[in-house]
């Protein structure tokens, strides 16, 4: 990694150990609880009208101001298949999305192959992405107001009394996470109404959302909803140590499956953010989950870019102060 423009005392904090994800794609089944307990949780609006997208089975499409998790449906037909095969990978299916426990009608999994298996016409891979909670986070680096901030657990959460809806952090996230929110009225969550069954008003209009990694639960020892409503695990949360480490020893146990494609992301700490809060196992290459495959910081020059500014202008005065001396003595 280049520089980071973000503090290093950000992401080191005494007696705080740094909090992350893990989202192990491989056991996810797309049943969107993660979606549904994030929204109720943390009150945010419905930003769709429930209608499956034309492109996909799925109804929200991407993260965004009204959408902290999202499970994407990713679906390839035979010539994905066959052009990934070209490629030299080794595929990997999940499935359709169902209902219920694993097996069905209380099947007894004991002794039963659970291994993905390869598809020849067809394939469906699911996610449930979230912000990143980057090391180096960019949408902090550019905060005018200071309404981003480290929290004490290594994430990065918005203040939304203190946002001013610039939109400046859009522009410094690389995954495209954070977004303002478009209408709704400001109050604090204890103003909010919260009648169960109803929706409750939109919040903070103009101001900039995203996933908090549930700050005001694991504050107070709580798990993050998403990672409480998951059914399968898929969503893992507890130190960003323990995670990778988790993490490290899954995509093991794949590859000796003969899942080779399995591959971790947002572990390295050396990649262009300096490694993620929000640690991923995917079953293929990043672009195929909508991911970028070397995400970059974009402040991440700025030091050297201000550094050649600065010997630039000096050589500058120095010409002037020069051409002025020289000037004089004609």
């Amino acid at each position: 990694m280049n520089h980071l423009t973000e503090s290093p005392q950000h992401t080191r904090h005494s007696g705080y150990p740094r909090k992350g994800f893990f989202t192990d794609t491989s056991i996810c089944i797309g049943c969107k609880a993660c979606e549904v307990a994030c929204k109720e949780w943390n009150r945010n609006p419905a930003d769709s009208q429930y209608e499956l997208l034309e492109s996909s089975y799925d109804n929200t499409g991407e993260l965004g101001a009204d959408t902290w998790r999202h499970v994407a449906f990713v679906e390839q037909n035979r010539e994905h298949i066959e052009a990934a095969r070209e490629s030299g990978r080794a595929l990997v299916s999940l499935g359709m999305p169902g209902i219920g426990p694993p097996g069905g009608n209380g099947q007894n999994l004991q002794g039963v192959d659970t291994t993905p298996p390869d598809t020849p016409d067809f394939r469906w891979l699911m996610s449930s992405d979230v912000c990143k909670h980057c090391t180096n986070a960019g949408c902090l680096d550019v905060c005018p107001t200071g309404a981003l901030f480290r929290t004490e657990h290594g994430t990065v959460v918005v203040q939304d009394d203190i946002c001013n809806g610039c939109g400046t952090c859009v522009a410094g996230c690389p995954f495209g996470v954070i977004e303002r929110r478009s209408d709704g009225v400001v109050g604090t969550k204890s103003e909010r109404d919260f009648t169960p069954g109803e929706q409750a008003g939109t919040q903070n209009v103009g101001v900039a959302q995203k996933c908090t990694l549930c700050y005001d639960r694991i504050i107070d020892g709580q798990t993050p909803a998403c990672a409480q409503a998951c059914p399968t695990t898929s969503i893992k949360y507890g130190t960003r140590e323990d995670m990778v480490d988790t993490a490290r020893t899954r995509v093991a146990e794949l590859h000796a499956q003969g899942l080779t494609e399995a591959r971790l992301y947002g572990a390295n700490s050396q990649d262009g953010v300096g490694g993620t809060g929000s640690v991923f196992l995917l079953l293929d290459e990043p672009e195929v989950y909508g991911l970028p495959p070397d995400p970059r910081v974009p402040t991440a020059d700025l030091p050297q870019m201000f550094k050649r500014a600065g010997l630039a202008a000096a050589g500058m005065l120095a010409g002037a102060a020069a051409a002025f001396v020289l000037g004089g003595r004609r």
